[in-house]
């Protein structure tokens, strides 16, 4: 269907709901195996710090999930399982989540810089039945005097990747070896299909005043990531599509991993830490038209500048940012040295992409700065007062989604949590509140201002100060703490943590270094407050909840 008016674009939305809400959908159907009818369609290609590269077409992504699918049926999974994978971008990845799928199990992402209790807490709240990890990252399993480590689940197996550098690390007793087990895998020759009311994929995000929350996808996920990669993003057949997003993360998992695969279209992997001339250079190797990365990326892109020749190799079309609030210094520089402006968009895990500046030319509008854009289609986002009463242009209050006349909308509640799920519904379930705060103009652009929690966006991660401050009052030398956002050039923000230290303990340099690493071994580095000052007592309301919203201001 050609996707050149209003019209067709609805006709086309309509379709997507019907295919992908259905009683019957197969994902590793519709993510593989229709594509690998064409031979030699390419699927990913990916490349790591040493230099490895390796591509992977469709039909070698079917075969290896089918005999991985075989694995993980010997190990007991079956349809409704949990699995959790916490792997980096590699073609491993791909071949254990598509697996998982074909035998109708439940996708359980782990970001590989999460520590062992984030690990932890997210493989035991999930139930989840096993792990699919790496040599890097098992070690995370098996830390000893951490209460929520997952060694202590004695019924959760573990699949390790081997190790394949010079030093070849040993895997522990018991571990079953990825690539040695798929040599006498039977495939799984049928794959298993998803009601509209099974869970396909259980992701996590932070909360302000409790756990993680795991939010339940349906597979009617799949249409709302067909219309953003089609519409948001506009990648077409021809397209070099490359999105930066860590599949860790819901963003990485929908529009790294998910959305390529659902089109058809190949997708980059770069195991790599992140640096400005390995970006230039995959941008300019791969001849990327389609550029998505987090505005953390984007800044520090231009903090290091275009090295000279550079543009003139550039083939982006499109460039875009998500995660958290652009700077509209960004933008400008964009359009002088990548040659496009950076179109910024607004998405929430259990949202999908409600708000977009989108790149298909039926739904393109000229940029507003400082705007995120309009409402997606199929999606119809209101700005609400405390009474739940929809605000008209220019006034500011919580977004929300009007579920009722939201066909995209996906979201089914947070897994064994039905109250802080409750809390998220209001007007008898009629709206979503996505805890954010912005206005509408009159021509219905939508400006961010603020989260209504306290959630800390630091480079595009969200991270809970719960956890940070669960982290901080395991040491010995920690009374009370509050964690809060605190605004950084680079990162958009860092973790600020304000302690309250034991009475026999005196704050130094020294001890707020401590900290700092104690929290980054359980958490990971992402997560580590940054700074630290110690303080005499927190403010708090006559109920005793912390007010964080004083120290963000401090």
């Amino acid at each position: 269907m050609t996707l050149s008016s209003e019209d067709s674009l609805q006709r086309q939305l309509e379709a997507w709901l019907t295919e992908y809400g259905g009683p019957d959908v197969c994902v590793a159907e519709l993510l593989c195996d229709r594509h690998a009818k064409e031979p030699g369609r390419k699927a990913l290609h990916y490349e790591n710090a040493a230099g490895v590269q390796v591509e992977l077409s469709f039909a070698d992504l079917r075969n290896l999930s089918a005999r991985f699918a075989g694995v993980l049926h010997n190990l007991g999974v079956s349809k409704g399982d949990r699995v959790a994978v916490l792997l980096p971008r590699t073609p491993e990845l791909m071949v254990a989540v598509l697996a998982l799928w074909r035998l109708g199990a439940v996708h359980v992402p782990l970001f590989t810089a999460f520590g062992p209790e984030a690990v932890g807490y997210r493989l035991s709240h999930s139930d989840a039945r096993i792990i699919v990890t790496n040599t890097t990252n098992r070690f995370k399993l098996q830390v000893p005097g951490l209460t929520s480590a997952p060694a202590v689940n004695k019924s959760v197996e573990v699949v390790t990747v081997e190790d394949h550098t010079k030093e070849k690390v040993a895997l522990p007793a018991g571990d079953t070896p990825f690539w040695a087990s798929l040599k006498d895998a039977q495939a799984v020759q049928e794959a298993a299909t998803f009601g509209p009311d099974d869970p396909f994929v259980l992701i996590y995000t932070s909360g302000t005043t409790g756990s993680p929350k795991g939010a339940i996808c349906s597979t009617k996920f799949l249409a709302m990531v067909a219309a953003y990669m089609r519409l948001g993003l506009n990648v077409q057949e021809d397209d070099v599509y490359w999105n930066m997003a860590d599949p860790g993360w819901a963003y990485g998992l929908a529009f790294a991993l998910i959305g390529p695969l659902l089109i058809g279209r190949p997708t980059i992997f770069v195991n790599a830490p992140f640096a400005p001339q390995l970006t230039y250079d995959i941008l300019c190797r791969y001849q990327v038209t389609n550029f998505v990365a987090a505005p953390t990326a984007y800044r520090a892109l231009r903090a290091f500048g275009v090295p000279p020749g550079t543009k003139d190799q550039f083939s982006i079309r499109t460039a875009t940012s998500c995660g958290e609030p652009l700077n509209p210094e960004v933008i400008t520089w964009a359009v002088e040295h990548l040659g496009i402006p950076i179109h910024d968009h607004y998405g929430q895990t259990e949202a999908g992409m409600p708000i977009v500046n989108h790149h298909h030319s039926s739904l393109k509008r000229p940029l507003r700065p400082g705007s995120m854009g309009r409402a997606s289609l199929g999606t119809r986002v209101v700005i609400l007062d405390d009474t739940n009463r929809e605000l008209g242009p220019g006034q500011e209050g919580q977004v929300a989604l009007d579920t009722w006349n939201s066909p995209l909308f996906y979201f089914r509640g947070y897994h064994q949590d039905p109250e802080r799920t409750a809390e998220r519904f209001v007007a008898e379930g009629r709206y979503y509140l996505t805890g954010d705060i912005a206005s509408r103009d009159a021509a219905d652009y939508f400006f961010f201002t603020s989260r209504t929690d306290d959630v800390i966006k630091s480079a595009a991660y969200r991270i809970g100060p719960f956890e940070v401050e669960s982290a901080l009052l395991q040491h010995q030398a920690v009374a009370e703490t509050a964690a809060v956002a605190k605004r950084d050039c680079l990162k958009g923000n860092i973790v600020k943590a304000f302690v309250v230290l034991k009475s026999t303990f005196t704050g130094s340099e020294a001890l707020a270094s401590e900290l700092g690493q104690f929290v980054k071994a359980r958490l990971g580095a992402h997560a580590y407050p940054r700074e630290i000052e110690f303080v005499d007592q927190l403010p708090k309301t006559s109920s005793g909840k912390i007010q964080r919203f004083l120290l963000r201001n401090r």
